[in-house]
């Protein structure tokens, strides 16, 4: 039997195609929304989706379903939890649009400079005003400061250091290149910043991050910037930094984002003059459109053809504090299920297990990771079987 692909979203046709000459059934219905997949994906085997949304009820009523992938960076519009508890494989292409949302941000910092689109406005309507449109700063020798430093924010300071900007980076992680520098009080750093722009997904950590508290902190008149997730950013509070301090803002995403391609749109920010709006298209460039496809491919063929999960993002985190126990053996039928038999009256849960065959096929090694110690007696039980060689009992 095929294995069947749903792909809920946008995708380049000629990888449509590629799916579908390796021998899989492909569905490719773009114009799915939220509530149409639990009934759409009930008998597929991975479903690939870009913005639409998978719930709980879809992952509920998905029958065959194995894999997920988000043609994306980020997975916050998959319900992680309940693909959880159906050992359900979530997987994304980080990177691959990364060049595509810093052009963005980029060409968000020009427009609000340079009040591109109010010029534009101004000249359909028939308005000439260049008196006012004459007054931009200017971004170079403009501070930038860069929340988040992943791949996004890496291509936004390389982009901004050929402009002249002075460049600030917050991350978890050390920061390097493109002459940038380290902060890590955004009460040192805010205040100073002509130009804040954000990089961050949703975390417990980071939802709501930029609040009244970090708005109060920017200088009046500064520039913000976000084209990661409306999560990070409490927009009440925007909307009085914005009608308090003159903040100029570019958004990419915001709170209660339309799910369609088309349709009505309706949010306060609307009513405000320095707030620009694009249609989250930041990701949207045939590059990166071609290289998220391509990379969303790869993951389905080496899935199927090896069953590794390339960018895994629901694999459990080993626990540091575990138990690693080494068993070589002989190659034969029935050698390891004697050893985890050995485990299992003990009450030892093996969470991860590695087998590598030696070359000639006689001999293997398997590596097993265990959540509490096997005893002395289970491990003389182990070393009396006479298909195993060595074995090695350490804590990690």
């Amino acid at each position: 039997m095929k294995t069947t692909v749903l792909i809920a979203d946008k995708f380049p046709e000629k990888y449509v195609e590629q799916l579908k000459n390796n021998g899989l059934n492909v569905l490719y219905e773009p114009k799915l929304g939220e509530n149409d997949l639990p009934e759409k994906a009930k008998f597929v085997d991975i479903l690939v989706v870009r913005s639409t949304i998978v719930n709980e009820p879809t992952i509920i009523a998905a029958q065959n379903l194995n894999l997920i992938i988000r043609a994306g960076a980020g997975v916050n519009n998959i319900n992680i939890s309940a693909a959880n508890k159906k050992g359900i494989y979530v997987a994304n292409c980080p990177g691959k649009n990364s060049i595509a949302v810093a052009e963005l941000a980029l060409g968000l910092m020009i427009a609000l400079d340079r009040k591109i689109p109010d010029n534009v406005i101004d000249f359909r309507n028939g308005k000439w005003n260049k008196a006012l449109y004459s007054k931009a700063d200017g971004l170079a020798g403009k501070t930038l400061a860069i929340v988040g430093y992943g791949n996004i924010g890496k291509e936004v300071a390389k982009r901004a250091s050929s402009f002249g900007m002075n460049i600030y980076v917050k991350d978890i992680s050390r920061v390097e290149g493109y002459g940038i520098k380290d902060f890590s009080d955004f009460d040192k750093t805010l205040p100073i910043a002509d130009i804040v722009s954000l990089h961050l997904p949703v975390t417990p950590e980071t939802k709501g991050l930029f609040n009244d508290k970090m708005f109060g902190y920017m200088k009046a008149g500064a520039i913000f910037i976000n084209t990661s997730r409306a999560g990070v950013v409490d927009e009440e509070a925007l909307i009085r930094a914005v009608k308090g301090k003159n903040l100029r803002v570019g958004l990419d995403v915001f709170k209660d984002e339309p799910e369609g391609k088309t349709g009505e749109v309706k949010s306060k920010l609307q009513e405000l003059e320095n707030v620009y709006i694009t249609h989250h298209i930041g990701a949207s460039t045939e590059q990166a459109q071609n290289a998220v496809a391509e990379e969303t491919v790869q993951i389905i063929l080496d899935y199927i053809n090896s069953g590794i999960i390339a960018h895994w993002v629901n694999r459990a985190e080993i626990k540091s504090n575990y138990y690693q126990l080494i068993v070589k053996h002989y190659d034969k039928p029935g050698v390891l299920a004697s050893i985890l038999d050995v485990l299992k009256q003990g009450d030892i849960n093996v969470e991860e297990v590695e087998n590598i065959i030696f070359e000639g096929g006689l001999v293997a090694c398997c590596t097993m990771k265990l959540v509490s110690p096997a005893t002395e007696e289970m491990l003389e039980t182990i070393r009396n079987n006479p298909n195993v060689l060595t074995t090695s009992h350490v804590a990690m």
